[in-house]
C-alpha cells in the first residue's frame, strides 16, 4: 500500500448501473478549439456517449453542470473510441465510435452561447458502415504512409482486419490461426499491425503484405486460396510471452526510440520495432491497464500501470519512481493537459467513476486508535498454551498419519462375500456371450465409534468386472452406529478379468472443536471374489498350447480339499484332473502328480493360466497354514514364457497404432467434410443459383465414411480394452513366475509390480509400452547394471509412443538375464546391495526327455517335465 494518495482534481460518477471497459475512454481536443486542452470522451455500454472539459475552481471541487459538454445516447452498445482524421478534405479531429455491427464517425462542434449558460455543443454524423462481423476492437493511424489523414482498421470476433478508407471500405483479411481476439495497436514507423494471438505470441504484420494478400471474401477453403491470385497473408515477425495481453501500445517519443509496450498478466515487456525484447518487468501484483505517456531522460520512457489493488505505479523504463492510492480499480488511464495544467491522470473504473487526479506528497495517514490495555494473567496464558500443545501433540501423532488398528478407527468398513453365488444372477447389460452370467453378493458395513458427517461410500471393482451399483451417500451418523449396504458383481465384458478384488472407501468428516465443519477422512478395505464368478467346472482337455509346473515341498493334495467348488464329491481321492471353463469361452485344466510333489497347468491362452494358478497357490498357502505348516514353499524352475508374452505386447501395441490410424483418418475426413459443407454453404446462400456440381452426392459419401470409421475406432477401443486385459494377466503370471524361480522377498515383488503394472487403464496419451520400458530401463542402469557407465546413462525425461516394441522386448529380456545371473531388485543405488549369489538352476528350455512321470487323464496322456516348464502333449494313438 503507498504511503501517498492520487490527489483529486476532478471527478463525477457516470449514470446509473453502467459498464465500461479498456476503450471506452478518450482523451482529445476533439472539437478542434485550437486551445489545446483536451477533452475527456466517455462511451458506456449501454450507448451513452459523454464529452467532458474539466475546470474546477479549485482542486476536488464537485462537478460543474457546464463540465458536461455533450451527452447522447446511442442505439447501441460503445465499444470503443478515438479521435483522429477520419474525414477527407479536411484535417480536424473527428469522433470515430465503435459498435458491435457498425462504425460512426462523428464531427463534434461548439456554438458560442449568447446567455450565462455557456456554449452548446453537438455532433454531426459523417459517415458510418455497417459491419458483416461483429467487431472487437479498432486501431487507427497513416495506413501506407498516407499524410494528413488516419484510416481506421477494425478486428472482429473471428479474425478479421477491415481496413476502410475513411469512407469507402478498402479491404478485409483474416489472421492466420485464429482462435479467439487480441489487443491492436499500429505502429507507423514500421507501417505494421501488432497483435497477440491465443498462442500467447506477439504477432506483426506489414499494411503492405495485408494489402496485397488473399482478399477474405474469396477465402472460401485451402483449394480456392490456392486458385486466388492473391499472396498469402505472412507474419513480419513473432514473439512468444507465454501469457496473454492486456493492452498493446506503441509509442515515439523525441528522446526516447520508437517501442511497443505489452502489457501481459504477470509481466510489462518494451519490444524493439522488430521484435526484440528492449526490456520486460515481472509484476508482483495484477495490472488492469496501463500507458506509457513521456520521455523524461533520454533513450527511457515512463509508464503509468494500474493495478487491482487500487494502485498506480510510476515506471521509468524498469524501475519504479512512484506508486500512488487510487479510489477504485482503473480499466483505462489517459493523460490529458486542462486549463494549462499538463500530465493530469484520467481513470476510468468499470461501474463508471471517471477521475481527474495528480501525484502529491501529501500523505494521508492512519492512526491506529488505542488499544485497552489490560493486565496480564500468566496463569490463564499458561493453560491455554499447554491445551494448544495438546492439541498440536495429538494431530502430529504418528498414529493418524499411518494406518491404525481396526480397535483404534474411528470409522471401519468391512466386506463380507457371500460363498455361494446368487441364485438369480443380478447381471446387468453383460456383453459376455454365455447362457447365464453368475453374480456374487458382497454385503459391506460401515461402523462408526463417533459422530461423521456426510458419509459415501464408493466400490470399485477392476473392469472387466462390474457393480449393480457403485456409489452410495449416508445421513450423518451418530456414535456406535452403523449403516450396511448389499451389492452384487458380475462380469459385463467378454474376456477374463485380470484380477479377482474390489475396494470399498468410505469418505466422511470429523467434527472437532477447532473445525466444526469437520476433518476430512477416509477408509477402505479390500475383498476378494471366488474364482467361480468367471469360471465354471468342466472337462480337462487332453490338449494345450501353454503349460506351467509349479515345484512345491510338500506332497500333492487332492483336489476335493482345495477345491472342493469345482470337483465332484463321488470322485473321492482319486480327483488328480480338473478342469475350469471360462465364460469367455477358454478353458484351463489343473494337473497333479501323484509322487513327484508337482502341479501342472495347461490352456491354449496364456493369459488364462494366471488366474488358476494363482488360485492354485493361494488356496495350497491357506491349506498349510491350517495345518500349522510354515515351512511351505513353492518354486518354479523353468524357462519364461517370454516369447508367447512378446506375442501378447505386439497385438495390444498394434491396435494402439491403429487407433492413431483411425484418429488421423477422421481427423482428415472431418475437415474434409466441413470444407463441403462450407461450400455447399456458399452456393446455397448465392443470390444466383448454380449447380451443385455432385457436392450434395460427396457430402453424403464423406458422412458415410466418418461413420464407418467411427463405428471402426470404437471397434478397435473394444479389441484393445480385451488385448489390455489379457496383457495385464499375463503380466501378473510373468511377475508370479519370476518370483517364484528367483525366490524374490515382498519387497522385490513390490517393485516388480510397479515396475510392469504401473497403469490401471491404458489410453493413448500415456500406455504400457513406453511406461514400462522406462521403468525397466530405470532398474537396468541402477539395481542391475553390471558397471558405472551403464548407471550414468541418462533417461529421457519425456515419454512418448514408441514405433515398435523391439526395444521394449530387448529391455525385458536383458531384465530377466540380469536376474538370472545373480541380479537383485532394490531402489538403493548403492553397488554393494546391486549384487547377490548367483541362484543355481537358470532360465534354461526344459526337453522331453527330462520328463519323469505321467499322469492320465481319460482319454489323453500329459507329461510332467522333472524341471521342465514348457512341454508338448501326444495323444496315444
Amino acid at each position: 500500500m503507498s504511503l501517498f494518495k492520487a490527489r483529486d482534481w476532478w471527478s463525477t460518477i457516470l449514470g446509473e448501473k453502467e459498464e465500461f471497459d479498456q476503450g471506452c475512454l478518450c482523451v482529445a481536443d476533439v472539437d478542434n478549439s485550437g486551445s489545446g486542452q483536451d477533452k475527456v470522451i466517455v462511451g458506456s455500454y449501454k450507448g451513452y456517449l459523454r464529452i467532458f472539459n474539466p475546470h474546477p475552481v479549485k482542486p476536488g471541487d464537485e462537478v460543474q453542470p457546464e463540465d458536461l459538454l455533450l451527452e447522447v445516447q446511442l442505439r447501441e452498445p460503445v465499444l470503443q473510441v478515438e479521435v483522429g482524421k477520419f474525414v477527407s478534405g479536411t484535417e480536424g479531429l473527428h469522433l470515430a465510435v465503435l459498435h458491435c455491427r457498425k462504425l460512426c464517425v462523428y464531427a463534434v462542434s461548439g456554438t458560442q452561447g449568447n446567455v450565462e449558460h455557456g456554449n452548446q455543443y453537438q455532433i454531426k454524423l459523417m459517415y458510418e458502415h455497417n459491419l458483416q462481423r461483429t467487431a472487437c476492437n479498432m486501431t487507427y493511424g497513416p495506413f501506407g504512409g498516407v499524410k494528413g489523414r488516419d484510416l481506421i482498421c477494425i478486428q472482429s470476433m473471428d479474425g478479421m482486419l477491415m481496413l476502410f478508407e475513411q469512407e469507402s471500405y478498402a479491404f478485409g483479411r483474416f489472421l492466420p490461426g485464429f482462435l479467439l481476439p487480441g489487443p491492436l495497436a499500429y505502429s507507423s514507423r514500421t507501417d505494421s499491425f501488432i497483435t497477440v494471438s491465443s498462442c500467447q505470441q506477439v504477432e506483426s504484420y506489414k499494411y503492405q503484405v495485408l494489402a496485397f494478400a488473399t482478399d477474405a471474401d474469396e477465402r472460401h477453403d485451402t483449394e480456392q486460396r490456392k486458385l486466388s491470385s492473391g499472396k498469402r497473408l505472412v507474419v513480419d515477425w513473432v514473439l512468444n510471452i507465454g501469457e496473454q495481453a492486456l493492452d498493446i501500445c506503441v509509442v515515439s517519443f523525441s528522446q526516447g526510440v520508437s517501442s511497443v509496450f505489452v502489457l501481459g498478466e504477470r509481466n510489462f515487456f518494451c519490444l524493439k520495432d522488430n521484435g526484440q525484447i528492449r526490456f520486460m518487468k515481472k509484476l508482483d501484483y495484477s495490472p488492469s491497464c496501463f500507458i506509457p505517456y513521456c520521455s523524461v531522460r533520454e533513450g527511457t520512457i515512463n509508464t503509468l500501470i494500474a493495478n487491482h489493488n487500487k494502485m498506480l505505479n510510476v515506471y521509468q523504463d524498469v524501475t519504479l519512481k512512484w506508486a500512488t492510492q487510487l479510489p477504485c480499480i482503473p480499466v483505462s488511464v489517459k493523460v490529458a493537459n486542462f486549463q494549462d495544467l499538463k500530465g493530469v491522470i484520467v481513470t476510468l473504473s468499470d461501474d463508471g467513476h471517471l477521475q481527474c487526479s495528480y501525484l502529491g506528497t501529501d500523505p494521508s495517514l492512519f492512526q491506529a486508535p488505542k488499544v485497552d490495555s489490560r493486565e496480564i494473567n500468566y496463569d490463564e496464558m499458561n493453560a491455554e498454551m499447554k491445551a494448544l500443545q495438546k492439541i498440536i501433540r495429538e494431530a502430529t501423532k504418528t498414529q493418524d498419519i499411518l494406518p491404525e488398528s481396526e480397535k483404534q478407527r474411528d470409522v471401519t468398513v468391512t466386506a463380507e462375500v457371500s460363498p455361494d453365488l446368487d441364485e438369480e444372477s443380478q447381471a446387468i447389460d453383460s456383453e459376455v456371450k454365455a447362457g447365464t452370467v453368475p453374480s456374487v453378493t458382497v454385503k459391506i458395513t460401515i461402523q462408526s465409534r463417533v459422530t461423521v458427517q456426510k458419509p459415501s461410500l464408493v466400490v470399485y471393482v477392476q473392469a472387466p468386472l462390474a457393480v449393480t451399483c457403485d456409489q452410495f451417500v449416508f445421513n450423518d451418523l451418530e456414535p456406535e452406529s452403523s449403516e450396511t449396504v448389499v451389492l452384487s458383481v458380475f462380469l459385463k465384458e467378454n474376456c477374463s478379468p485380470p484380477e479377482l478384488e474390489g475396494t470399498c472407501m468410505v469418505s466422511y468428516n470429523i467434527p472437532t472443536e477447532l473445525n466444526p465443519e469437520g476433518i476430512p477422512r477416509v477408509s477402505q478395505c479390500n475383498f476378494s471374489l471366488p474364482l467361480k464368478l468367471v469360471c465354471l467346472p468342466a472337462q480337462p482337455s487332453k490338449a494345450a498350447n501353454h503349460k506351467l509346473t509349479i515345484d512345491t515341498n510338500k506332497p500333492p493334495i487332492s483336489f476335493v480339499t482345495i477345491f472342493p467348488d469345482f470337483v465332484d464329491p463321488s470322485e473321492g481321492d482319486q480327483a488328480n484332473a480338473l478342469g475350469f471353463q471360462f465364460l469367455t469361452g477358454s478353458k484351463t485344466t489343473l494337473l497333479a502328480s501323484k509322487t513327484s510333489q508337482r502341479y501342472r497347468i495347461q490352456s491354449d491362452q496364456l493369459e488364462d493360466l494366471w488366474l488358476v494358478t494363482k488360485e492354485l497357490i493361494h488356496r495350497l498357502e491357506e491349506h498349510f497354514k491350517k495345518q500349522n505348516c510354515k515351512d511351505f514353499a513353492c518354486t518354479f524352475s523353468g524357462s519364461i514364457p517370454l516369447q508367447e508374452y512378446f506375442e501378447l505386447i505386439d497385438r495390444h501395441f498394434e491396435l494402439r497404432l491403429n487407433a492413431e490410424k483411425y484418429q488421423e483418418l477422421l481427423s482428415e475426413r472431418a475437415v474434409q467434410f466441413r470444407a463441403i459443407e462450407r461450400r455447399l454453404l456458399t452456393r446455397f446462400k448465392d443470390k444466383t443459383p448454380a449447380p451443385l456440381q455432385h457436392l450434395d452426392t460427396l457430402l453424403e459419401g464423406t458422412f458415410r465414411e466418418v461413420i464407418a470409421l467411427a463405428d471402426a475406432a470404437e471397434e478397435n477401443q473394444a479389441n484393445m480394452f480385451q488385448a489390455f486385459a489379457k496383457l495385464k494377466s499375463a503380466t501378473h503370471l510373468v511377475i508370479m513366475l519370476i518370483s517364484l524361480w528367483q525366490k524374490l522377498s515382498t519387497d522385490q515383488i513390490a517393485i516388480l509390480e510397479a515396475t510392469f503394472l504401473p497403469l490401471a487403464e491404458d489410453t493413448q496419451e500415456l500406455g504400457w509400452e513406453e511406461t514400462v520400458d522406462a521403468a525397466v530401463s530405470y532398474l537396468l542402469r541402477t539395481c542391475l547394471s553390471k558397471s558405472s557407465k551403464e548407471q550414468a546413462l541418462t533417461l529421457s525425461s519425456q515419454l512418448s509412443m514408441p514405433k515398435d516394441t523391439s526395444r521394449l522386448k530387448k529391455n525385458i529380456t536383458l531384465f530377466c538375464d540380469r536376474l538370472a545371473k545373480g541380479g537383485r531388485l532394490s531402489l538403493s543405488t548403492d553397488s554393494a546391495t546391486q549384487q547377490a549369489a548367483v541362484i543355481p538352476g537358470g532360465c534354461a528350455t526344459i526337453l522331453e526327455s527330462d520328463l519323469e512321470e505321467r499322469t492320465i487323464i481319460p482319454g489323453s496322456t500329459a507329461v510332467f517335465a522333472g524341471r521342465g516348464q514348457t512341454t508338448k502333449q501326444k495323444s496315444k494313438p
